[in-house]
Order: C-alpha cells, then sequence, then structure tokens
C-alpha cells in the first residue's frame, strides 16, 4: 500500500538508540556506604540550592546552573567527608537540579509543598567515567583505587546484550540496574498497520486484509486477578496478621503475571508485522469511566491498552517498527468512503448515504487507517472503493469460549490470532 513512500517525519535526523534495562541482585556490602555517602551529597545539595530559589505569584524561579555551579561543587566538595571519588560530586549536582525540576513542576500544580524535596530511597547513578567494562563485568570506582564489581555473564540476558553498550548503571540497597543501548539502523518503515482496541480483541488492517489478535487470555488473567484481589484486600483491612504483607506479594505477582503477557503478545504483533508503521488509537480511559454505566467501568478496569502501546513504542525499533497514535473520535462510527457519521453504534456498521456495510470494528481499523494517511496528506485507494465480502459475519456479541477463569502463570500461552481475506 505505501511502496516507494519515505515518510519524512520518520527518517531519523541524528543517531538514534533504543535502550534496555535488567536488574541484578546486588550482593556487595561497600555499595552501601557508597548509597549513604551519594544521598548525603544529594541532599545537601538540594537544601543548598533550595535556599536560593525565589518565588513570584505562585511561579519558582531556580538559581541557574551555570551561574553557582562553581560555588556549589567547591561546598559538596567539603561535604564529602566520605572521600568519594570527585565525579560523584559533579554527577550528585546534575541530579540535584533533575530533582529540584520535578519538585518545583509539583508545586506550581499545587501539588507539593514548598520545603526540600530530600531523597528518601537511596540509589547511586554511576557515570561513564567512573565505570569500566571488563569482558560481562562492570568495575566501578567507589573512591581513588577502591572499587566494586557487578557481573551479568550467565545471566538470562547475557546473550541478548552481547554487542551493545553498557551506560550508566544505578545502583540501589537490594538491585543493580544495568543500562545497555544499542544504535539503530537508519531506516523508514514502508507499509503501515492500524489497530482497534477493544475490551476482547485487536482488530487490524494491513492494506490487504483484516486480522483480530485475540486479548481473552489477557481479559480472563484480570478478571480472575480482581476477584482474588478482592479477597485479599478484606484480609489486609481487618489488619489481620500478616494482611499487608499478603497484600504486597501479591500485587507483586499480578504485576508479573500481566506484564508477561503483553510482552508476549507484543513480541508476536512485532514478529508478524516487521518493519510497519503500527497505527493505534490515543484512549483516554479515564474520560471513558466519565460517561460509562457501573457494568462497563469494570471491564474498562480490566483493560490495558495503554499499557500495550508503552510496551510496542519501545520494543518496535528492534523490529525497524514505528509506533503512531491518532485521535480516536468516532472511527467506529464513520463512513470510510464517503465520511457520513452515524448516530448509532451497533455490531455492524452501515453507511445510510453510500450503503458502506462491515463490522464495526473493522471499520474502526480503516478509519484509524485514514487518519494516520491524513497525516501525510495521503489517500487510502482501492478498499474502499470496491464492494467488500467475506468479513460481514461478524455480527452479534463476541463472547468468550467458555467461562472467564484464571489462566495460572501463563508461561506457556499461545496468542490466538485469525486472518479475514477480502473478497
Amino acid at each position: 500500500m505505501l511502496k516507494n513512500l519515505r515518510i519524512e517525519t520518520f527518517i531519523p535526523q541524528e543517531k538514534e538508540y533504543i535502550h534496555l534495562t535488567y536488574a541484578i541482585r546486588n550482593e556487595e556490602e561497600r555499595s552501601k556506604e557508597l548509597i549513604r555517602a551519594y544521598v548525603n551529597l544529594l541532599n545537601r545539595g538540594i537544601k543548598y540550592v533550595f535556599n536560593k530559589v525565589n518565588v513570584k505569584n505562585g511561579r519558582v524561579e531556580l538559581p541557574k546552573k551555570k551561574e553557582i555551579y562553581r560555588e556549589l561543587r567547591e561546598y559538596l566538595m567539603t561535604q564529602n567527608a566520605q572521600g568519594l571519588a570527585k565525579h560523584y560530586v559533579d554527577q550528585a549536582i546534575h541530579d540535584v537540579y533533575s530533582i529540584l525540576e520535578s519538585w518545583r513542576r509539583r508545586f506550581e500544580k499545587g501539588r507539593s509543598k514548598f520545603k526540600p524535596p530530600l531523597v528518601r530511597k537511596g540509589y547511586v547513578r554511576v557515570k561513564t567515567t567512573l565505570r569500566k567494562i571488563i569482558g560481562r563485568s562492570v568495575r566501578i570506582t567507589v573512591k581513588p583505587h577502591e572499587y566494586i564489581r557487578y557481573s551479568w555473564d550467565r545471566r538470562w540476558f547475557s546473550k541478548r546484550v552481547e554487542g551493545m553498550e553498557l551506560t550508566e548503571p544505578v545502583i540501589k540497597e537490594d538491585k543493580v540496574y544495568l543500562v545497555f543501548r544499542k544504535e539503530l539502523s537508519m531506516t523508514t518503515p514502508l507499509d503501515a498497520v492500524s489497530f482497534d482496541s477493544n475490551l476482547f480483541s485487536l482488530d487490524g488492517y494491513d492494506g490487504e486484509k483484516f486480522i483480530t489478535i485475540s486479548m481473552k487470555q489477557l481479559y480472563s488473567l484480570k478478571y480472575g486477578m480482581q476477584i482474588k484481589r478482592a479477597k485479599v484486600q478484606s484480609v489486609a483491612s481487618r489488619k489481620l496478621k500478616g494482611g499487608k504483607r499478603l497484600m504486597e506479594r501479591y500485587s507483586h505477582r499480578e504485576r508479573n503475571r500481566v506484564n508477561d503477557l503483553l510482552h508476549k503478545l507484543a513480541n508476536f504483533i512485532l514478529e508478524l508485522y516487521n518493519n510497519h508503521v503500527l497505527v493505534f488509537e490515543r484512549l483516554n480511559k479515564q474520560g471513558m469511566f466519565d460517561d460509562a454505566s457501573e457494568s462497563l467501568s469494570r471491564k474498562l478496569s480490566r483493560t490495558v491498552w495503554r499499557k500495550l502501546v508503552v510496551v510496542l513504542k519501545y520494543k518496535a525499533p528492534l523490529y525497524g517498527c514505528r509506533v503512531v497514535e491518532v485521535n480516536p473520535h468516532l472511527t467506529s462510527r464513520s463512513c470510510p468512503r464517503c465520511g457520513w457519521v452515524s448516530r448509532t453504534a451497533g455490531r455492524t456498521f452501515r453507511c445510510g448515504r453510500c450503503g458502506f456495510t462491515l463490522d464495526r470494528q473493522f471499520n474502526a481499523s480503516l478509519n484509524i487507517m485514514r487518519r494516520f494517511l491524513h497525516k501525510f496528506n495521503l489517500r487510502m485507494w482501492g478498499f474502499p472503493h470496491r464492494e467488500v465480502s467475506g468479513v460481514i459475519p461478524l455480527m452479534g456479541v463476541r463472547r468468550m469460549s467458555g467461562s472467564i477463569r484464571d489462566f495460572g502463570e501463563l508461561q506457556g500461552s499461545r496468542i490466538e490470532y485469525k486472518v479475514h481475506e477480502i473478497q
């Protein structure tokens, strides 16, 4: 459909990278001393800069970093009683301004009080000048001639990051986050596929055919989790012994199971449509709750549309793809042929002007494609101007096969999909 088309918007103007983060357990006792010393520098730097903050008409003015950099650095050097390497002072100044900028935005929106936003949970971001890569391990300087080492040899992700560059590790008391980056090739996707997001499926159009990707397992998982969560919350609310600990454990398990299936679904879509532009609706689920009934609100709460798009966005460059979002307004009620808008939303869309008839969800995928092409002053030729058959029998409510249930760990789950050819 988009052969010989090069979309300038997607042509990288400079080098692009994809960043992958993996966590390993922190078993180095000396790292705790490093974290405490670094957090001490951070908090002293935050207090120092905060004393120079001005507030006018509810707007916060931070002192410019360039103007006070030298005096702030000299002050922090005198506060570096533990003798950390000097580069930690430079990194602390950078983090101080990052923390204060975040506080400034929250304060101006009325979400934070006028007091120094001190760091509570310790961490250290290690500059590239403080780490040295040795094979599949990294040596981090704590003090002059004092080091700690972390290795990712024989880790499950060690082969995946082969040939990638380690950037700035982040050390916390329990874990170390290793951030790797890979330079992306200068390619432009030539084809596009649009998806309409629904409760039980993603209904797409790729320019030649329709495709339905099932999300029933994900919905069932969320449904079963809600039932279990209600029982766990009832235990925690009565303050029974171990109730809070049980709630934390269950929340962690729920998040891991949902994320596991989300990543499998994202991998399936990207492998199926390699080197494509993936077009989705920019959905506002909170706005849907305002107009939905109680029953529909419960169903909407089990969807993870936004999280799926986020996962696809960060994985897409590995497959030569791009993810684009368009306005979802009236996509399922508009005619892709003549633009007529229906006042009702039935299972099947029927145009009252030109007679175009199609399943509502497939019709939405067509309009999503049209809105994407409209950004580049392009038209969708062919399909909307010829007879459509072979896809109409999807009328009636799309029910899930069997009862809704919890699929357990879902480690071996398969993503179901169905292709609907246009005759």
